[in-house]
């Protein structure tokens, strides 16, 4: 799921909103019996509200650097902090503990996100998931315009402007794990579309449609991935 950049400001990133209807297939990775997530980098708490529909007695939290994304993002939180993240954590987060800590499509905003990503991992239960979702800037849409010579920052998808990191399916998960050892890798796929354009419009069935999602992203995930779903567990 794309996260929709709304921007309230003039194109200052602090005030940026990032809102869409929260990204099922991170939920999805969750163990059911979780009962306290961090949702780090959290927008206007979409996922956080997807999240509870799903599990009501999951206490939910939250990080955003964002007092426009705060304001919104609480309705649907226990807590919600203001705050870098990079930068270092206020106290009465530093001695918290979660079952599960939630990076959907915020790790490509930071300069350094395997440092981010093993600091955080400290507040993880034993046996705490980290689920993480990031963009495949070698999905087939990409290559195009890349083969056309067009890299041409957006205000929003995986050429967002305010992205910092690329990832591809076959590098994401050695790169962000690499500084956190305590972290084994349990899941990694990717959502994504094969390019069946009128095919798919005009002749095949919606589920057949799907199949072939389905089928292709799992034989050719770096290609038909747009979206990377990594999940590991603290040992």
């Amino acid at each position: 799921m794309k996260p929709t950049a709304v921007d309230y400001s003039e194109n200052k990133t602090h005030d940026r909103i990032y809102s869409n209807h929260g990204n099922p297939p991170v939920i999805d990775m969750l163990q059911p019996d979780c009962l306290r997530l961090l949702d780090v980098g959290c927008g206007a708490g979409d996922n956080a509200a997807l999240l509870k529909s799903r599990y009501p007695e999951c206490q939910v939290f939250g990080i955003t650097h964002s007092e426009a994304e705060e304001e919104i993002a609480r309705r649907h939180m226990k807590r919600c902090w203001i705050l870098d993240i990079e930068g270092e954590f206020p106290s009465d987060l530093e001695n918290k503990k979660f079952d599960a800590l939630m990076f959907s499509h915020v790790l490509e905003h930071l300069s350094e996100p395997a440092a981010v990503l093993a600091r955080f991992s400290r507040l993880l239960n034993p046996g705490g998931v980290v689920l993480i979702a990031v963009p495949n800037i070698l999905s087939w849409r990409q290559r195009i315009q890349f083969l056309f010579g067009r890299f041409e920052y957006e205000s929003a998808g995986v050429l967002d402007d305010t992205h910092l990191r690329f990832f591809t399916y076959f590098t994401a998960d050695p790169y962000l794990l690499a500084q956190s050892p305590d972290l084994a890798l349990q899941f990694k796929g990717v959502t994504g579309s094969v390019p069946l354009w009128l095919l798919r419009r005009y002749a095949l069935p919606k589920t057949w449609s799907d199949a072939v999602d389905v089928w292709g992203c799992r034989h050719w995930p770096n290609l038909f991935g747009v979206q990377i779903l990594i999940k590991a567990e603290k040992k």
